[in-house]
């Protein structure tokens, strides 16, 4: 693979050409309105066109930055065209010479471009993804003046694919879905779509590598078959772009699930390091026949360093790797202490926990949130894995449920992931299918509710049910 790296510009499997002709965006001729600071909020603007997988990536890439806490929101200008448009009647509408049409797609980006400053201001987001084909240079020149205006930071991901099967494949599981085909014949929404796309080839302009130099951008070919990389402005962009550098849409299926019951899940106790019971035993029996029962083609098995993990797994028969990053959130002073302990000897404690379960870090211990930045890295090479079993624990296995179903961090840490159950995981166009398999092998209940908190004159009461 050809890796050549300057100050502003990294190539992977691509050679840099340049047209003497070409139109050239010059974004630094725009005057600023607004100072850019390094903690500016930034666009990030989807280029390409249609069925290329840009809502893909914008879905992608707002749930992980979301996981991690970036603040980050999608903004889907083909959905504030069909809110202006109830009903779509055919490619006609995308035709460059549809002078009406155009009036109403200009005016749909203008009103996205209102929505991304008011989430920027009112919501205090950090990252807007803007999801449209901004497949002409006017297009983008207006979303840089736009940015250059409020001193916002523009970051632009082009997905560039000629392969006639990844788009045939992408037309089918997306496309035909679409609102815009909803009562249509198969063959003839396909047969339109290719029309659309047709008439966005006739305007269609590339971000170029030479007179777009000083822009900031990604070029991800046929679905990651090759990237080019250019003018990475900071640490938002610098994670932007590893990231998108590492997910693939090759169908998989992650699975994950708990270590089989252990001998302190039986007495109440946090954390430690104790062995399985005698039905975390059988739990494990019960995982090796059903992963088995599967037949996953290369599977991999990730344990934590914890014996409990460990022992889950070995009885599955195949090689597993063990993660450090895996091991259970850290209870610090808590450690092999019941919650009646807890409350008993650290009330305030405890009742911090019960306000900001996701934020609350334990005394010398970790808090939901590191642990999410200890398991980044399992992310990121889960996403470039194929089929994947992960043995680990409650909060770890809440951690992870909780970047592939994009839940929130106020929900993350509530999510339930009972003993002795595997949820399969297949990632599907914009989300992730669930499947949770209970391998009938009893176990204690380790799940505690979100606390109701009732307030009168005289005290707080909070009601509880089930474990921490």
């Amino acid at each position: 693979m050809l890796y050549t790296m300057s100050c502003h510009f990294v190539t992977l499997g691509f050679s840099p050409g340049c047209g003497a002709t070409c139109q050239c965006a010059c974004a630094s001729s725009i005057p600023a309105s607004v100072p850019q600071f390094t903690n500016s909020p930034t666009m990030i603007v989807l280029v390409g066109l249609p069925a290329r997988g840009k809502t893909y990536i914008s879905k992608k890439l707002t749930r992980y930055l979301n996981w991690i806490g970036v603040p980050t929101k999608v903004f889907n200008v083909g959905q504030y065209r069909r809110e202006a448009v109830r009903s779509y009647s055919n490619f006609e509408f995308f035709r460059p010479d549809n002078e009406e049409a155009m009036k109403i797609r200009k005016a749909c980006a203008l009103s996205a471009l209102k929505d991304v400053s008011a989430y920027f201001t009112q919501d205090h987001g950090q990252v807007a993804v803007f999801d449209a084909t901004n497949t002409t240079r006017e297009r983008r020149e207006v979303i840089l003046s736009f940015a250059k205006e409020y001193g916002y930071k523009v970051f632009f991901v082009e997905s560039i694919c000629d392969d006639p099967e990844i788009i045939a494949e992408n037309i089918k599981q997306v496309k035909l879905s679409s609102p815009d085909y909803v009562n249509c014949d198969k063959d003839e929404a396909v047969a339109d779509f290719l029309k659309r796309i047709e008439c966005y080839k006739v305007t269609y302009v590339p971000l170029d590598d030479d007179c777009d130099r000083n822009l900031s951008y990604i070029k991800i070919f046929n679905v990651g078959s090759r990237y080019l990389v250019n003018r990475v402005q900071d640490h938002i962009q610098s994670r932007i772009v590893y990231y998108l550098m590492n997910i693939h849409v090759t169908p998989r299926t992650i699975y994950l699930c708990r270590h089989g019951e252990s001998d302190l899940n039986l007495l109440g106790r946090i954390g430690g390091d104790s062995g399985l019971s005698s039905r975390g035993n059988k739990f494990a029996a019960a995982l090796g026949k059903y992963i088995r029962s599967q037949c996953i083609p290369d599977l991999k098995i990730w344990t934590s360093h914890m014996k409990r993990t460990i022992q889950t797994a070995e009885a599955v028969g195949v090689p597993y790797e063990q993660w450090k990053a895996l091991n259970e959130i850290d209870a610090g002073v808590c450690e092999e202490m019941t919650y009646e302990e807890i409350q008993e000897h650290y009330p305030e404690e405890f009742a911090l926990r019960d306000q900001d379960k996701y934020r609350y870090r334990y005394p010398k211990g970790e808090s939901y949130e590191d642990l999410v930045h200890r398991l980044e890295p399992v992310i990121m090479e889960l996403e470039r894995q194929e089929n994947v079993l992960v043995v680990c624990h409650q909060a770890v296995m809440r951690c992870l449920l909780a970047y592939f179903l994009d839940k929130s961090a106020d929900e993350l840490p509530y999510l339930k992931c009972p003993l002795h159950t595997v949820l399969k995981l297949t990632p599907v166009a914009y989300g992730c299918k669930v499947e949770s398999v209970f391998l009938n092998v009893e176990a204690v209940n380790t799940h505690r509710d979100r606390p109701v908190v009732s307030v009168n004159t005289h005290a707080q009461t909070h009601t509880e049910t089930g474990l921490w």
